[in-house]
């Protein structure tokens, strides 16, 4: 993938090359950088200390070796390590931030970073305690084997000494110019790189929450009133949800009861503001990606120390997407719940073939209860408790980075509630004489061909996991 402008790079997972006119860019933005430092002035964290100590100033025998210990010195975390796709999207967020310009490093740099990309190796940063106000810590992880510190993961999960540097980026032997160090350090590129990975999961996602609301209010008969778009009147997401579950649920000439359960009449809503949310996150993102992070950052041609690290903005989105997951697992579990109750579905209780010597799939909801009870656990906004650090330099934090977590297991969870309930509307229409509408034959074809017919009792989280894996 040829890199032309900063905006090019994605998540993609091709190899990354950067055209020799973005790094010629690079390379006259770095010049002026050098130009402009010459002149002596303090710049924080080039040749001042950090933090409480960035009164303290530098000599050259001190700036020579700073940047690589900015690295050193702060990479206290350790495992759990974030899975090779997350470290991946630490590492290409911070190089699409580098190439608006703004942190003023070398293209060396950025080609070592190209080279991390496409070496099948993402660096081994902690998955928990960053506790600043940024993201030194992990970032310190992530960065440090650019010059032969820490470690490495593989897709598999196997971790790999970084003393010898990036495989295929010319060894260890890379040095740090200066402000490079600081700039590997600021900003919040590792929480936007996490939230970046999780749009697109949440994007098919909220696609499939929908087409299992849909089955559930097909297979029950439920009254089709409350899907009807006139009803989203004002609001047009609301309005095209309600009519996307219409149509995939089909109409209903004589519906079961005058009112379904509300958790089947609420689809609608539930689904719209779950998308709404995760389309406000893929705009923080976006803001993350583009906008002024770096600090001090070097626009038109001066330093300006910025707050681009304080990431509430991110860290208030992720929050909204956890707590709009939360209220759609609680719904999704309460629909399995009456999906399992003969009274509402007309269907042999508990969808067993054979109740009473047959538990059917009451335990599929019972893993979907405590699957939302620790979503609930979750839904703590991560901004709220911030406590002061470096003898109260940092005297806040909008944790970010723990936000930017909670969303991935937030994620991980919510998937698991909507495959036990696509699971168990499979197994209703199977148990039904409703024939499967057309709009959703498609996907209840693909849990067919993982799952196979549930008529005797078995252990169904084999069937889950291959829904996990195939489907959802």
């Amino acid at each position: 993938m040829l890199i032309e402008r900063a905006e090019d790079l994605t998540l993609d997972a091709a190899p990354v090359e950067l055209s020799p006119a973005l790094l010629e860019s690079l390379r006259a933005n770095r010049s002026a950088l050098l130009q402009a430092l010459s002149s002596g002035e303090p710049v924080y964290g080039v040749n001042t200390g950090m933090g409480a100590m960035s009164k303290r100033r530098l000599d050259e025998s001190e700036q020579r070796v700073h940047q690589r210990n900015l690295l050193l010195g702060r990479a206290v975390g350790g495992p759990p390590w974030l899975p090779y796709a997350e470290a991946r999207a630490v590492v290409l967020a911070r190089l699409r931030t580098f190439l608006t310009g703004d942190a003023g490093v070398s293209p060396e740099l950025c080609q070592q970073l190209v080279a991390l990309l496409n070496s099948g190796y993402a660096p081994a940063i902690p998955a928990e305690g960053a506790g600043s106000a940024g993201e030194i810590i992990p970032l310190a992880h992530a960065f440090g084997p650019l010059v032969g510190i820490g470690q490495l993961v593989d897709a598999e999960g196997n971790v790999h000494s970084a003393e010898a540097g990036i495989p295929a980026a010319g060894g260890a032997g890379f040095e740090l110019g200066p402000k490079e160090g600081i700039a590997l350090l600021a900003g919040i590129p590792g929480a936007t790189g996490r939230a970046w990975l999780q749009v697109g999961v949440l994007e098919r996602l909220v696609g499939r929450m929908g087409e299992v609301a849909a089955g559930a209010v097909a297979v029950v008969g439920a009254n089709r009133d409350p899907y009807d778009p006139r009803v989203g009147r004002g609001d047009e997401l609301l309005a095209a949800e309600q009519a996307r579950i219409l149509r995939l649920a089909g109409e209903e000439t004589s519906p079961g009861a005058l009112q379904a359960p509300v958790s089947f009449r609420v689809a609608g809503q539930v689904v719209s503001h779950v998308r709404r949310t995760v389309e406000r996150l893929g705009e923080a993102v976006e803001r993350g990606l583009g906008g002024v992070t770096d600090s001090p950052a070097y626009l038109g041609g001066e330093f300006l120390g910025t707050a681009g690290f304080h990431g509430i903005d991110l860290a208030a989105h992720c929050d909204h997407v956890v707590a709009a997951l939360t209220h759609a697992a609680e719904v999704s579990t309460a629909r399995i719940h009456r999906l399992l109750d003969p009274s509402v579905t007309g269907l042999p209780a508990q969808l067993a073939r054979v109740p009473g010597p047959q538990a059917g799939l009451v335990t599929v909801h019972k893993r979907a209860v405590a699957t939302t009870h620790a979503l609930r656990r979750l839904s703590l906004p991560a901004a709220i408790g911030a406590m002061e650090t470096s003898n109260g330099q940092e005297d806040v934090q909008s944790f970010s980075w723990e936000a930017a977590g909670n969303l991935a297991t937030a994620v991980r969870l919510a998937r698991e509630v909507v495959a036990g309930e696509l699971l168990t509307v499979h197994q209703a229409f199977a148990l039904s004489e409703r024939e499967i509408p057309e709009g959703l034959r498609e996907l209840h074809a693909a849990v067919g061909a993982v799952v196979p017919p549930i008529d005797v009792d078995r252990p169904l989280g084999v069937d889950l996991q291959a829904i996990l894996e195939h489907v959802v």
